[in-house]
């Protein structure tokens, strides 16, 4: 090997190693849109941003989430409010945010009740 690909081949293992990866997690909880624009997911771990009013359109995969009030629903703003849903995402965790959604199940309202890792939504 000549010191150019030798190099070559440090960098790239240093490029690959510095990369973060990326892996889809499930995570399960009150899934909340409590005004227009805003949605979290506050789950065993803590609270979840995936959309805030003014700072853009969300992460990829909001398209997945479902009208939530047409299933097990609290409303609690007018057309607003939460739900229990499962959802599979990859997340910023120094951030604590959603960075994409990949699937959404949305559960039955006992389901996060009986759960004895979630607070409240209220």
């Amino acid at each position: 090997m000549t010191s150019a690909t030798t190099t070559l081949a440090a960098l790239l293992i240093a490029l690959i190693a510095s990369t973060p990866v990326l892996a889809a997690e499930t995570r399960c909880g009150w899934l909340q849109n409590p005004t227009p624009a805003n949605w979290w997911l506050d789950d065993a771990d803590g609270s979840w941003t995936i959309m805030s009013q003014g700072a853009g359109e969300g992460p990829p995969g909001m398209d997945l989430i479902p009208d939530i009030s047409e299933r097990d629903y609290v409303r609690t703003n007018g057309n607003y409010g939460y739900a229990c849903a499962c959802l599979s995402v990859e997340t910023h965790d120094g951030e604590g945010s959603i960075t994409e959604i990949l699937s959404v199940r949305q559960l039955a309202l006992s389901k996060c009740q009986n759960d004895k890792n979630l607070s409240s939504p209220e």
